[in-house]
């Protein structure tokens, strides 16, 4: 049995997500974990996920979870609109609020385009270079 599908396709964050996560050389989107996630042949980030809240997990639909650089990942981590998310950020993850009033889509980009970067075949990485 799969999981629930714990998203709307008619979510406008979701809908600039996959604009900026599309648009990068063999990217393509699968249903992961009931999740839209973005990958070529690994993922480079997934919409959506949990927050601890005193101890709970909380769905939080308007999330982005992303492989930032290492050396930008402690500074990313002190900003407020991120968080180290349970399993993934023991691997070097972080979490972004997305949440209309708080996306910097710039921002969000670069972190997208990192994340890219920290996963993706090297010569798609030259195809993003050439561009």
């Amino acid at each position: 049995m799969g999981h629930p599908i714990m998203f709307g396709d008619d979510d406008p964050v979701l809908a600039r997500v996959r604009q900026l996560a599309l648009d990068f050389p063999g990217s393509a989107e699968k249903i992961s974990h009931g999740r839209p996630t973005f990958f070529t042949t690994k993922v480079f980030a997934y919409y959506g996920g949990s927050v601890k809240v005193d101890g709970v997990w909380v769905e939080h639909h308007q999330l982005l979870l992303v492989l930032p650089d290492a050396n930008e990942r402690a500074a990313l981590v002190a900003d407020s609109r991120t968080y180290v998310p349970g399993y993934l950020g023991s691997h070097g993850w972080i979490g972004v609020d997305l949440t209309a009033d708080r996306a910097a889509w710039p921002q969000v980009r670069e972190l997208i385009d990192a994340s890219y970067r920290n996963t993706a075949a090297k010569r798609l990485i030259a195809e993003l270079d050439a561009g």
